[in-house]
């Protein structure tokens, strides 16, 4: 950390406030290589995309629609994105409640795109495209994010986190989707989800 900025050189990095596995991000100059990177450990940019997607974390406004996204849906509270000790702030009072009363049916989850033998199938999901149950033909959510074989998507978590092998994309049954949970996340977030669907 002693030698993560070069304050007159107009470089800095900064570490990731999300989750330490997303590690450092560092603002240069364009025209300079960014310093203190090994020669073997520079990588492309969509490495680190699918680094991302694969942890279920998204990023911007394509990924987080700005004016329609619940910020709880997207698991900005486990990426420090919101604080509950803060002042106001636009949607406070229906964060908080949903927050506190800790029932949130749909959350944005990392997919995986498959045929029907388990093999990855690479580049014929796009996002918006609607994930269903092909057994029950209940809509389970949307892909948010859709990079290869892989991508985002925010489904409801008692369709998307229950082991089944029934999801698929709408419209294109022979691409099974597969959700996952972060391993980053709380433990409750489930405990909470469980226990409200024991009650209802």
């Amino acid at each position: 950390m002693s030698s993560s900025s070069e304050g007159n050189l107009g470089w800095q990095w900064f570490k990731d406030p999300r989750l330490a596995c997303l590690g450092f991000r560092g603002i240069f100059p364009s025209n300079i290589i960014p310093p203190l990177i090994e020669a073997d450990k520079e990588t492309d940019e969509q490495n680190y995309l699918m680094w991302r997607i694969e942890k279920g974390v998204a990023e911007g406004s394509i990924e987080i629609p700005k004016g329609e996204a619940m910020p709880l849906e997207y698991n900005l509270v486990g990426l420090n994105a919101i604080s509950f000790d803060k002042g106001c702030y636009v949607g406070q009072e229906l964060i908080a409640r949903t927050h506190h009363r800790g029932v949130i049916r749909k959350r944005l989850v990392p997919l995986r795109f498959q045929d029907n033998d388990g093999k990855e199938v690479i580049d014929k999901v796009i996002p918006g495209s609607e994930v269903v149950n092909r057994e029950s033909g209940k809509k389970a959510g949307l892909v948010t994010t859709a990079l290869g074989c892989r991508g985002l998507g925010l489904l409801r978590l008692e369709e998307a986190l229950k082991g089944s092998t029934a999801l698929s994309i709408q419209g294109q049954e022979d691409v099974k989707v597969v959700a996952s949970k972060p391993d980053w996340w709380p433990s409750d977030w489930l405990q909470d989800l469980q226990q409200h669907t024991a009650f209802a």
